[in-house]
């Protein structure tokens, strides 16, 4: 099947936009569903996307979402099993009465201004579900004993690391992790579950690594200045929220593309790992140099990135107060299942 560059795009995006998963994290997963068949090379049989050869190549065209690269796409087209997935669910989407998404409206709200225009239903952006936390107030610890810890911290000297409980990294870049933060001199707070007595031996005495934690309350901490994150979208919406710079590490799925958001859209954070595949190690020592200048508050990039962090939470966190966009659109919702009870 031949490439076309610019023939049919606009076609494509029309027929194919209102297949997106339902089960999506968010909005951002129409970006893999927007690709027409002809704009990118790959066997109907076996799903096999020349993606090595072409990772490079930009997609300019797809609404609401900026340019991006294929590399960048958060799918495994060369998994059968998986497409085959995709294309099964998908025809299950025109039959929605109502698209709820967990995101807040002014974070993407791009996508959201295209999703309204492409479905007939309406589209609610949820915002985030949040305890009554007073952020950045170190309050009531009860028996926690790493918020103890970080009470005891300097203000933002903190970088927390998690890499996810679903997939992470491979065991060797789990250990260059480990000694690239231990040799960064940085404070560090990481929750890892199952390597937790291997890392307590490699990451020295500035970190604390558990093997769980309650993180919307640590992402809040005023000790905590960063956030070195797998990307998953609960990790990325509550750091945005408590207006944390990141580090980016994405594994896997729907983490590359939030890792985009986050380095080129929002401009809040670095990349850590720059080409995609499990294979592909960051090494200790660039970890430990990286690490160093993102914690340092002198530095005049880290500066515009925090300040950037602290324009995303004020308007994070006044979306989801009282009577801001996500209050807006669960009453919506709320008002528009009641009317369609009603009827039926």
């Amino acid at each position: 099947m031949e490439n076309s560059p610019s023939e049919g795009r606009e076609e494509e995006v029309e027929t194919l936009s209102p297949c997106l998963d339902p089960d999506s994290q968010h909005t951002g997963a129409i970006l893999g569903m927007l690709i027409g068949e002809r704009c990118i090379a790959y066997d109907k049989d076996t799903y096999n996307l020349p993606l090595v050869a072409k990772s490079k190549e930009h997609v300019d065209y797809i609404p609401g979402i900026s340019s991006i690269q294929l590399v960048n796409i958060p799918f495994d087209w060369t998994n059968q099993q998986t497409m085959q997935r995709i294309l099964k669910v998908l025809p299950w989407v025109n039959k929605a009465q109502f698209l709820l998404l967990t995101s807040i409206y002014e974070l993407e709200s791009k996508v959201f201004d295209v999703l309204k225009a492409k479905f007939s239903f309406p589209v609610y952006a949820m915002g985030e579900i949040v305890p009554n936390i007073d952020f950045g107030e170190n309050t009531n610890h009860n028996d926690n004993n790493y918020l103890h810890w970080l009470d005891c911290q300097p203000r933002s000297s903190v970088l927390y690391v998690s890499m996810g409980s679903f997939l992470s990294v491979s065991i060797a870049q789990m250990d260059e992790i480990a000694v690239g933060l231990r040799d960064s001199g940085v404070r560090f707070f990481w929750v890892a579950r199952d390597e937790t007595s291997k890392l307590k031996e490699l990451c020295g005495h500035l970190g604390l690594v558990v093997p769980w934690c309650n993180q919307l309350r640590v992402l809040s901490h005023s000790s905590v200045g960063g956030f070195l994150s797998h990307c998953g979208w609960s990790s990325t919406r509550e750091g945005m929220l408590c207006g944390l710079p990141f580090l980016t590490f994405p594994i896997v799925f729907d983490q590359i593309l939030n890792s985009k958001l986050i380095v080129e859209d929002w401009k809040t954070g670095w990349r850590v790992k720059q080409d995609m595949g499990m294979d592909n190690l960051v090494t200790r020592v660039e970890i430990s140099r990286l690490v160093q200048k993102f914690m340092n508050l002198e530095n005049d990039e880290g500066k515009e990135i925090r300040t950037r962090a602290s324009e995303f939470q004020w308007m994070c966190q006044h979306a989801i107060a009282k009577g801001g966009s996500s209050e807006t659109s669960i009453n919506a919702f709320i008002q528009d299942l009641s009317h369609c009870m009603v009827i039926e």
